[in-house]
């Protein structure tokens, strides 16, 4: 069993910060890919930000030179810093992880619970 917990998310005023956390336990080997999605109302899932193993990272166009991806490989846990939040921010954020488990060859994909946030004055 693998379980990904996202915390973080809350309401904030445009202009503001927030960090969000991903933690990931359970039977883990080896975390590859983490990434951070977002799902706005009346819209699909989109990719915020992406973390290679190495810590190469990629971000959406919207978010680029706003937001900062980060991992820390130790804590099996990866980072959203979000600044000079907008309202078009607002969404519910997930953590997405490629991890292979100690007890399979396979590699799958694990998604969060998701964290609200809110951009709002």
């Amino acid at each position: 069993q693998v379980q990904l917990v996202e915390s973080g998310g809350e309401l904030v005023q445009p202009g503001g910060s927030l960090r969000l956390s991903c933690e990931a336990s359970g039977s883990i080997d080896t975390i590859y890919s983490m990434g951070w999605y977002r799902q706005a109302p009346e819209k699909s899932r989109e990719l915020v930000a992406s973390i290679s193993m190495s810590g190469s990272a990629n971000y959406a166009n919207s978010v680029a030179g706003r937001f900062t991806i980060s991992r820390d490989n130790a804590k099996n846990t990866v980072y959203l810093q979000m600044n000079s939040l907008k309202p078009e921010d607002t969404a519910v954020y997930y953590c997405n992880e490629e991890i292979r488990t100690d007890y399979s060859d396979f590699i799958r994909n694990y998604w969060g619970q998701g964290t609200q946030v809110t951009v709002s004055s």
